[in-house]
């Protein structure tokens, strides 16, 4: 397992294909493609072609002020980053155990932010593909023609994201950039009616995430010839898991395997997680490579997210999900499933489990609870230190912060999950373009072969906003003279070539 030669040979020699830019993602980046005279292709590079800067300009804040400013990274996971924040700063006021109240109602903010995000991710931006071909008609291939062919799919994905939406307003104030976590706890905790409203609903959307999951299932069993090899590649890979190996979302250590399901580590606290991970910086992208500095950076990278967590894990503690798991895991014949279309199946189920978490939470007298904070032993004066670290939808977040005596914060590294999967992604839209562009003309379908390489990641390229509707494509071919041999754009009117 080696990742591809940053410099092809002779560069000036091949022609570069571009698409540019990637949307329906959240972001901006590009793909480029350089392929000889036999249209082989010799190099492809997903780029992040946008520069955040929120590592920078947090420093200098009060440290209360992080978990509320951090969210702004993403307007569709704000919930991960706002958690990820005020686990780390709990570490650095020296608080190793939240109330119960506090605990349950954010890990039910976590999971009402897990389950909108993957309803989301699957039923609006990927069950086009998925239900209708990835060469069909464009015009259909969207959530409107979902809605008209498949209303009845439709309405569920809409309204369990709506559903966890409502959960996450419930607990922290606000669907989108709340604040009922802050370091030591919470600000609030469930009323009564609040726990009523969301219950009433709440065995409902376990039988509708229970549906999507047989939907994925149905679809992946019933064409293994394409989603058994569609960007398939072996890889390493990493989350973390409960003390008792269980599936968690909120809390727990790492653990990461390699490419045949045998464990490199486990139970690792994650304070120490630079012991593990390096982060390698490349001159064409504004996001880093990680990779575990033990098996060093040729065979060390690896993959974060569903994929990952559902294989990762030794079980689900809720039963629905766990034998959704179980059935998944006899896919694989004994053998990790590197497929990367079946992110979907693998999300879909921990969807399910989000569902189940947050009906088990409702049930639960401690949501209702009055104690809402526990006090820290920081200091005034005395330089502080945490990493925060939780699983968001898209993979395993790192949060990382250093306080100086005047309690503003004087560094602070993000990992974001997509960062993790970085090489992930440029690996799978690799052996897609291999397979699918070689000697071929441009076309629509050509196009969404690659985008859907990409999707399957649920990919947050700058931690922003997702883009809903056509993605919007620019593409040309250019000989070795710098002379365009082939081009076309694709916008609102459709696959388009010059006059």
């Amino acid at each position: 397992m080696t990742y591809e030669l940053e410099t092809a040979i002779h560069p000036e020699k091949l022609r570069r294909v571009a698409i540019d830019p990637v949307s329906r993602v959240e972001g901006h980046g590009k793909v480029t493609i350089l392929l000889d005279d036999k249209n082989q292709v010799h190099q492809v590079r997903l780029h992040i072609v946008e520069f955040r800067g929120f590592e920078r300009f947090i420093q200098g804040r009060p440290y209360w002020e992080v978990p509320v400013m951090v969210q702004r990274l993403c307007g569709i996971c704000p919930v991960s980053h706002h958690l990820a924040a005020s686990k780390a700063l709990d570490v650095m006021l020296g608080i190793k155990h939240l109330t119960p109240t506090a605990e349950k109602n954010r890990k039910l903010m976590h999971y009402g932010q897990m389950l909108q995000s993957h309803a989301l991710h699957f039923f609006h931006l990927s069950s086009p593909d998925l239900l209708f071909g990835f060469d069909s008609e464009v015009a259909k291939r969207n959530i409107v023609g979902v809605a008209a062919a498949h209303p009845d799919i439709a309405k569920k994905g809409v309204l369990l994201r709506k559903y966890g939406q409502e959960v996450i307003r419930h607990t922290a104030g606000k669907r989108i950039h709340g604040t009922g976590a802050i370091p030591g706890g919470v600000n609030k905790s469930l009323s009564s009616a609040e726990r009523a409203t969301l219950l009433k609903d709440a065995y409902q959307m376990v039988s509708w995430a229970h549906d999507a999951v047989q939907i994925i299932k149905q679809l992946y069993t019933a064409t293994p010839e394409l989603y058994d090899v569609f960007g398939t590649f072996r890889s390493n890979y990493m989350s973390i898991v409960a003390p008792d190996g269980g599936l968690d979302f909120y809390h727990g250590a790492l653990r990461a395997r390699d490419a045949d399901g045998k464990v490199i580590f486990d139970q690792i606290d994650y304070q120490g997680y630079n012991d593990l991970i390096e982060e390698e910086v490349r001159p064409w992208s504004y996001m880093k490579f990680p990779f575990l500095k033990q098996l060093g950076r040729e065979n060390g990278w690896y993959k974060v997210g569903p994929l990952a967590r559902v294989q990762n894990c030794d079980h689900i503690p809720t039963p629905l999900a766990e034998a959704e798991r179980k059935e998944f895991v006899a896919y694989g014949k004994g053998q990790p499933i590197h497929a990367t279309l079946a992110y979907h199946w693998a999300r879909m189920i921990e969807m399910l489990f989000s569902a189940e978490m947050i009906k088990e939470l409702l049930h639960d007298d401690d949501i209702e609870g009055s104690d809402l904070m526990t006090t820290g032993t920081r200091q005034p004066g005395v330089e502080a230190e945490g990493v925060g670290v939780i699983e968001a939808p898209r993979g395993t977040l790192f949060h990382h912060y250093r306080v100086g005596e005047d309690d503003l914060v004087t560094m602070a590294n993000l990992i974001v999950s997509t960062t993790n999967n970085n090489q992930a992604m440029n690996t799978a839209v690799r052996e897609v373009a291999k397979k699918y562009l070689n000697g071929k003309e441009i076309t629509e379908g050509l196009l969404n072969h690659i985008e859907v390489a990409i999707r399957a990641y649920d990919p947050c390229l700058s931690c922003a906003t997702h883009a809903l509707g056509q993605m919007p494509l620019e593409i040309a071919i250019v000989d070795a003279e710098g002379t365009v041999i082939d081009e076309a754009t694709r916008d609102h009117r459709g696959l388009t070539r010059p006059q």
